[in-house]
């Protein structure tokens, strides 16, 4: 999606200021995109981002089923982070309640704690 970026924002350090994310943000919206997620891929960019919006919030499920690497995983509800983990390559596989789930590099999520803030910006 041309010029959307991905932005953090954490209130914990009393610091409101939000820092970029992923600059480069695919957002899988039709059921097959979602489906098919990040398998068969090779790797992914540091940067990158991969956004699964939902109609509204319920359980959702990942799976890493052919996908060779590591990524770090947001299950948000109204732009609040309300689960994150990290899965292992072809075996890892997670679950949250969430509106929006968020597909990342491994490590890019570890300043992100449940209770902050990510959004889409234009």
């Amino acid at each position: 999606m041309p010029g959307v970026r991905l932005v953090h924002r954490s209130d914990r350090s009393g610091n409101s200021e939000e820092t970029l994310l992923a600059g480069d943000v695919d957002v899988a919206r039709s059921t097959l995109e979602q489906g098919r997620g990040l398998m068969f891929r090779r790797s992914i960019p540091d940067g990158y981002a991969l956004v699964f919006p939902f109609d509204a919030p319920d359980t959702q499920w990942l799976h890493m089923l052919f996908v060779p690497f590591a990524i770090d995983a947001l299950w948000v509800v109204d732009g609040e982070v309300r689960k994150t983990k990290r899965l292992a390559p072809f075996v890892g596989l997670g679950r949250g309640r969430a509106d929006t789930v968020i597909e990342l590099p491994a490590g890019a999520a570890d300043e992100i704690a449940v209770g902050d803030e990510v959004r889409l910006v234009e």
